[in-house]
């Protein structure tokens, strides 16, 4: 017997915001009842269901407000919805009696997304059920590990588990569609072809209960379900229009004197619920199908990641499960394999195919100490790195995780839509029943008959879908293609803002020019005063010292110069970083100097000014002759002006090109840097931007933001530096370069992977196509109910029009819906720029 303590705390660790996966949801009308019922729960800061994606997410005040998972579960089976689970079957090694059964249970019991687990020590199993947004097999692992046990995952390798579902539901709609079909078909038939009789009307109720009670039965759980809680939805006028039809001829098919007796024909309608019921299976069908088809580029981010990784246990190399790779683990990666997660290289030469992060079709060259990453592929030769990321850490996870994110939120062009939805079905109830009663009073003859199909087709032609379904699909459609050109989009609501960018303001290293400056020029100050005897290259030696530590792009291209000149760099005894001006640094003597210490400062000219250098006339001068393009970097020893250096950061071979493409699509372009007014108009005139902002210090970026925005124009900020995060975030859309620094990114509403300047164009006109494509959705979505509606309710027939049948009802209500989805789909073939 093993007697363990658990690690984890007797509470569990509950995050502010999860996400939780919603089954049963069938139109717009659920998840507006359902969001209704999560926000009117106690605790809940903010909910927001979305109905394409399938998804609920909830936000707390605090860890400490939110709510238990029993009791959220609770309130969304209470609407009549449910949440989506998966079981999972692994191996735990250790337990040797009752005691460690419970050690193992109790652990598990107290991961957040756990709702049931079951320990069998004779199998040495363990089952748990579990909703698969909150928890995984990571978690399990380390939960027993800590418990003191072992848990081996004895199921296939990574999957994702909620496709499986969906892909399960599919199936099952499927099989009752063909079912209702054949069913459907020869009452069709005898409809057609035979008089109406007794025998007729029996053998017609025997082909048509299958349909209205298996094939159909989930409209009528799903409607009970949401009675049973005070709220209505599309199944609601399914399965009242179907029951109506079937009901009425069943009691015409048992009781037909009632009818005669009142002089009518006792007409039976078996073939209008059976075939509603068919065309509407149909239309969920298609429409499933299509909904899959707009979470594509989830499934081909999740298909990169191999299941398995070989991995170095004991001096062996073993193939491991994706989930059992932890980091610190040394993975060997042969030629033409996926990397499986994050790491260095220890071992090893090789070229990586990164396409799927940076969009660079050539592969990198990788030695060891260099950076790899999941999901890209070993081209040639082999390696060994050590893990530094994996599981939900890795930057595909990442990735992953900021799609699905994107995916499940919500546009504010929605919101009419949603409100709508919300009263959507009541509002159609009683439309119907006052169709009804209208033709029970003012038909002149079949009064009855006419009422009840016209009741039917206004039950039945009602769609809700189509309103829900128009905004999410698209925006779907539109951040999965995203995904797929490298534009990783925060959001719905970036994605809406994008479509009204008037101004793109971008900084000029690393996102306009390469980000790697070098220097093209150096010069001393002479003569030096007070520092006699100072050549070039002890110049280039003092400076390189200086800049050392500096994270700046030209301190950095000062010590690469020295370094390619093989030209020696100590380390500086003091350093400090000023911000937007330079370093200030104190540094050991050169050997030919019998100085000890040297001060030296290192940066713009106004830093320099600013603290009493001499000899800032000869650093004008050198600067008003020397190269335009440069920027000057100016340096001081012990406070008297020394030399400088000219330094130049290449151009991006695209830049140009974007430039040009962003102003085809009316968007100002606007330039801002830290550089000079002369060297910062060279480059924009390179590049075809007409506007500079130069000599602009980081905390000057925010207010220029705020500058452009008080003229009217909708700003989006593009830089890639942790002195562009501010500015990021105060434009109206921040766009990070994802070459960038973590900081920038995560100020961002739209990450922008490949680093190229093009991808920002392609941004505004993705954004431009899905406000497009949202637009026509809501149109018809509007549109097909306002005129469906009254031509159900018989409007045509009072100026002697046809009536309109509801099987025909039933085709173009679920036509409406797949006509939405498949016009969002169509994003995915839209061109967004020439060439494409």
């Amino acid at each position: 017997m093993r007697i363990t303590v658990s690690k984890r705390s007797s509470m569990k660790e509950v995050p502010k915001k999860i996400d939780l996966p919603i089954t049963g949801m069938t139109c717009a009308a659920c998840s507006a009842a359902l969001e209704r019922a999560l926000k009117k729960t106690g605790g809940v800061l903010h909910a927001s269901v979305n109905l394409p994606a399938e998804m609920a997410s909830i936000e707390f005040g605090s860890a400490e407000d939110a709510l238990p998972l029993t009791k959220l579960v609770d309130v969304i089976k209470g609407e009549g919805y449910g949440v989506a689970t998966s079981r999972l079957t692994f191996a735990v090694q250790g337990m040797t009696c009752a005691a460690c059964v419970g050690a193992v249970d109790e652990s598990l019991k107290k991961i957040h997304g756990v709702l049931n687990v079951q320990v069998n020590l004779a199998t040495e199993q363990a089952t748990v059920e579990y909703i698969p947004t909150l928890a995984g097999f990571g978690d399990f692992r380390k939960t027993v590990a800590d418990a003191g046990y072992t848990a081996l995952r004895i199921s296939r390798g990574f999957t994702d588990e909620e496709a499986d579902r969906k892909a399960q539901e599919y199936a099952t709609i499927k099989k009752h569609f063909i079912v209702s079909a054949l069913l459907t078909a020869p009452l069709m038939i005898l409809s057609m072809a035979m008089p109406e009789s007794r025998m007729y009307s029996v053998i017609m109720l025997l082909l048509a209960t299958p349909v209205q009670f298996w094939t159909g039965m989930r409209f009528h759980t799903a409607a009970f379900a949401a009675l049973r809680h005070g709220s209505t939805n599309m199944n609601t006028l399914i399965s009242i229009g179907t029951n109506a039809a079937y009901f009425y001829s069943v009691f015409a098919t048992i009781a037909p004197h009632f009818f005669m007796a009142r002089g009518l024909q006792p007409h039976v309608y078996f073939e209008t619920s059976a075939t509603i019921i068919t065309l509407i299976l149909l239309g969920r069908m298609l429409e499933d199908r299509a909904k899959g088809k707009t979470s594509e580029a989830i499934k081909k981010l999740i298909g990169l990641q191999p299941k398995t990784a070989r991995v170095i246990r004991g001096d062996v190399e073993r193939d491991v499960d994706l989930d059992e790779v932890v980091r610190g683990d040394v993975v060997v990666v042969r030629p033409g394999e996926r990397i499986p997660v994050d790491g260095l290289i220890v071992d090893g030469f090789s070229t990586v195919d990164e396409s799927m992060l940076t969009g660079e079709s050539i592969p990198v060259e990788k030695s060891p100490g260099d950076a790899v990453y999941g999901g890209t592929i070993n081209t040639s030769g082999g390696f060994r790195f050590r893990t530094t990321k994996v599981g939900a850490e890795t930057i595909l996870s990442q990735i992953i995780s900021l799609v699905r994110q994107a995916q499940g939120s919500k546009a504010p062009i929605q919101r009419l839509a949603d409100t709508i939805a919300g009263i959507f079905v009541p509002v159609v109830l009683i439309i119907a029943l006052c169709t009804l009663v209208a033709w029970l009073i003012f038909a002149k003859e079949n009064a009855l008959p006419l009422a009840f199909m016209n009741f039917i087709a206004v039950l039945i032609i009602a769609c809700p879908c189509a309103l829900g379904l128009a905004t999410p699909t698209a925006i779907m459609v539109a951040t999965g293609r995203g995904a797929e050109k490298g534009i990783l989009i925060r959001d719905a609501e970036a994605l809406e803002q994008s479509h009204r960018i008037t101004t793109v303001l971008l900084d000029k290293t690393g996102t306009i020019t390469q980000g790697t400056p070098e220097v093209i020029s150096m010069e001393i100050v002479s003569p030096v005063s007070g520092n006699n005897g100072f050549t070039l290259s002890q110049i280039l030696s003092i400076a390189a010292t200086a800049e050392k530590l500096s994270e700046h792009p030209l301190g950095k291209a000062i010590v690469r110069k020295a370094a390619s000149e093989q030209i020696t760099i100590a380390d500086a005894l003091t350093f400090e970083a000023v911000a937007g001006g330079g370093v200030i640094a104190t540094v050991p003597s050169i050997p030919e100097d019998d100085r000890h210490v040297l001060s030296v400062l290192l940066g713009t000219i106004r830093m320099l000014r600013e603290r009493g250098v001499g000899g800032i006339a000869d650093l004008e001068r050198i600067i008003a002759t020397g190269p335009a393009s440069g920027s000057p970097v100016c340096m001081a020893i012990n406070n008297q002006a020394a030399g400088i250096f000219f330094c130049a950061d290449a151009l991006k071979p695209d830049s140009s090109a974007a430039v040009s493409r962003l102003q085809k699509l009316g968007v100002e372009v606007i330039m801002v840097t830290g550089d000079t007014a002369r060297a910062a108009g060279e480059i924009a005139a390179a590049v075809g931007i007409q506007r500079v902002f130069s000599e602009v210090l980081p905390a000057m970026k925010v207010a220029i933001v705020r500058q452009l925005k008080s003229e009217g124009k909708i700003v989006a900020m593009v830089g890639d530096g942790i002195n562009d995060a501010p500015s990021l975030a105060e434009a109206d859309i921040g766009m990070a370069i994802g070459t960038g620094t973590d900081i920038a990114i995560e100020a961002a509403d739209i990450t922008l992977m490949h680093g190229s300047l093009l991808v920002v164009a392609d941004t505004i006109r993705l954004s431009r196509l899905t406000m497009r494509t949202i637009r026509q959705n809501l149109f018809w979505a509007f549109f097909y109910n306002v005129v469906g509606i009254p031509l159900a309710a018989g409007l045509l027939y009072i100026w002697g029009g046809p009536l309109l049948n509801p099987m025909i009802a039933s085709a173009a209500m679920s036509f409406s819906s797949v006509s939405v989805v498949t016009n969002s789909l169509r994003l995915k073939k839209k061109t967004l720029y020439e060439g494409d």
